[in-house]
């Protein structure tokens, strides 16, 4: 699978604001570098109270009876571990009406959402004109360039490259997203943090969690 040269990729960022350019060209990148996050056998180097539960080289939330809401922050699945500049990959599927997200650089564990950011994930694939708070989208930022999601039961991919205030993404192989968070509403928040997967009382998993730490 295609990996994002890191120079080429940055240099979306500094087209029109943030719009991809037409006429650019993705190149590969060596897969050298990638640490797994998740071992697919237990949750060795996360924390979480939520029921997560690990099959097959999947981790899947399946909530507990009269669970529900997303300011339980502890029961997110998170990182031991912090982390600045860095590509990560990540694999996720979810149920009809399906909801979660990838925060990253999370300062403040006990408040995920002023003290990082999130890349959404909804179950949202039929929406033509999807906003910031929709699949693909920073939440209180920026909307997708395009609607890449798939329906809910197959799996998705994104890669995140995230260097200094500069972040691009991909869902799927489509750019989704391309900004200097210096310039956004996520400016004053924390240039490194935790990763976290957000459990809103929804059925999620995720598998393929790697990242690349980048200088």
């Amino acid at each position: 699978m295609k990996m994002l040269r890191l120079i080429p990729a940055l240099a979306l960022l500094l087209l029109a604001g943030g719009a991809p350019a037409a006429d650019h060209e993705i190149t590969e990148w060596s897969e050298t570098g990638f640490v797994d996050l998740f071992n697919g056998k237990d949750l060795t180097g996360w924390r979480t109270t939520g029921h997560w539960v690990v099959e097959d080289g999947v981790v899947t939330l399946r909530p507990r009876e009269g669970e529900e809401g997303w300011q339980r922050y502890d029961a997110y699945l998170t990182t031991e571990g912090t982390y600045r500049n860095f590509v990560l990959e990540a694999e996720f599927t979810f149920e009809p009406e399906g909801n979660s997200g990838v925060f990253l650089r999370v300062g403040d564990l006990e408040d995920h959402v002023t003290s990082g950011l999130e890349i959404q994930i909804l179950d949202t694939h039929q929406l033509e004109k999807p906003g910031h708070h929709d699949g693909g989208g920073i939440i209180r930022t920026t909307a997708p360039f395009t609607n890449a999601m798939k329906p809910a039961g197959e799996w998705n991919r994104y890669q995140i490259v995230v260097v200094g205030s500069h972040l691009v993404a991909f869902l799927n192989g489509e750019l989704i997203q391309a900004l200097d968070l210096a310039r956004s509403a996520m400016k004053d928040r924390p240039m490194a943090g935790h990763i976290s997967f957000q459990d809103e009382a929804k059925v999620v998993s995720y598998r393929s969690i790697r990242i690349k730490e980048l200088e």
